[in-house]
């Protein structure tokens, strides 16, 4: 994660939906072929959740993340050879990695027209980049979050500080002249429990995405906005008889193989 240690990440919170966050990475790791010698890195690796799937590879397996609560919830799973505290946007290795995998973190970073290059250029000959982005902004349970914000509290929102991914067009343009190149988008179909504490895709975004929205507000104005986002998120996302909700969240992968 990207999240800095004077606003730090919730492992609580995000470990909630771990099993729903966790499929698209194994389906990223499955998409991975053949690796030259060398360590793999779980960048931006937060809790850990997909280190054990990862050192089933048989590699030295090195975590790399920015928020000391999610590294040391990373640390108890046994999963790492070692772990990094680092941004992973200047973080660099000790010697080229065979596998870059980066799961639900670059969408936090800007300039990815200079950083994947970068990337690519860290692996070993042969290597692999693997990464997975959400590709939701447009959806209702994210653009309810900035209409309302804006409608409440004008101008209080950094856009430079909210999660985003380029078109998939972009991304082919900048990688394909890289290596060898895969890019793909899938919507998952998720089936949110019920949550005492309000709906639950409410839940579902507030560990993430609303981080850098509600970072600016005092406790009562974050409040007074969930009670907003309460009121109309259920026309979207209505709740079933059984008081689960179906949520569509779409998710943008690619791998480029140096």
């Amino acid at each position: 994660m990207s999240g800095t240690s004077q606003n730090d990440w919730d492992p609580g919170l995000y470990g909630r939906f771990r099993g729903l966050r966790l499929r698209p990475a194994i389906d990223l790791l499955r998409s991975v072929g053949p690796l030259p010698e060398g360590e793999v890195v779980d960048l931006g690796c937060g809790n850990g959740a997909v280190g054990p799937a990862l050192k089933q590879l048989g590699r030295r397996l090195t975590g790399v993340d920015l928020s000391p609560a999610m590294l040391e919830e990373a640390r108890a799973t046994g999963a790492y050879d070692a772990l990094v505290e680092a941004d992973v946007a200047t973080w660099r290795p000790e010697t080229p990695p065979a596998l870059i995998f980066s799961n639900a973190t670059l969408q936090w970073l800007r300039g990815h027209e200079t950083l994947l290059p970068q990337l690519v250029r860290l692996l070993a000959p042969g290597g692999t980049l693997a990464v997975q982005v959400p590709h939701q902004n447009n959806a209702p349970s994210h653009r309810l979050w900035l209409s309302l914000a804006e409608e409440f509290f004008p101008g209080r929102v950094d856009p430079g500080k909210l999660p985003g991914v380029l078109l998939p067009a972009e991304y082919h343009r900048i990688l394909s002249p890289l290596g060898q190149v895969s890019l793909w988008e899938t919507e998952y179909y998720q089936e949110l429990a019920p949550d005492g504490t309000g709906h639950p895709v409410r839940r579902f975004t507030d560990a993430t995405f609303t981080r850098p929205i509600k970072a600016p507000l005092s406790a009562e104005e974050q409040a007074r906005l969930d009670m907003a986002y309460e009121d109309v998120i259920g026309s979207a996302y209505p709740v079933q008889p059984n008081g689960h909700v179906l949520f569509p969240f779409r998710r943008m992968f690619f791998t480029v193989t140096r």
